[in-house]
């Protein structure tokens, strides 16, 4: 008999059974970051390339989590970068999502890098960030760690990002609103001068 084939009698350790065959966890809330001011850049578009491909087995612990490394970053992106320019893209690159499990110990290390491109297709700057956290000790509930975990690393990748662009990519950072339209002036006509009344004869 298959080790997650559940019995009536046990039908109502569902939860727990699914959780140790590796089945879907409990409803976390999707983690978004439109709360946080964009970060308007001076290109025409943004796109997002991810370099980084979880294993998925063993050391790879990324599958228990309920919000998925990757997906989180990837979220933060489409949430705060904002193109807000005429010309040239921005390539948000995903390089390391990983969260890894030796023992009782789980680090989880995440870097990015935000590339900005000419309409020529030349790089012409570049800022990276990179946060890690780890922790040790015993794990009651590896959903629930690695989803705080992403949360708080997802935390300090806001804050270290948005610095790092502003510091590094200053350039092609915009600010303030949208351009307004210049607005058509003409010099007001002189107007006709009024002629004088013309007595009236008895």
């Amino acid at each position: 008999m298959p080790a997650c084939l559940l019995s009536r009698r046990s039908s109502l350790l569902l939860p727990l059974a699914l959780a140790a065959c590796g089945g879907p966890p409990p409803n976390y809330p999707t983690l978004r970051y439109d709360y946080l001011p964009p970060i308007r850049l001076n290109v025409a578009s943004v796109q997002v390339r991810q370099d980084y491909v979880p294993s998925g087995v063993e050391p790879d612990v990324s599958p228990l989590d309920p919000a998925q490394p990757v997906d989180a970053l990837r979220q933060m992106a489409a949430d705060r970068l904002k193109p807000f320019g005429p010309a040239g893209r921005a390539v948000f690159v995903i390089q390391t999502a990983s969260m890894i499990r030796d023992g009782d110990t789980i680090t989880g290390t995440f870097a990015v890098r935000l590339d900005i491109y000419t309409s020529t297709n030349s790089r012409v700057g570049y800022a990276e960030a990179r946060v890690a956290r780890a922790h040790s000790g015993h794990i009651d509930d590896i959903h629930q760690l690695l989803y705080d975990m992403t949360k708080q690393l997802m935390e300090e990748m806001n804050v270290q990002f948005e610095y790092q662009v502003v510091h590094s990519l200053h350039d092609w950072v915009a600010t303030g609103g949208a351009v307004p339209a210049a607005v058509q002036q003409q010099p007001l006509e002189t107007p006709s001068p009024v002629p004088a009344p013309v007595p009236l004869r008895p």
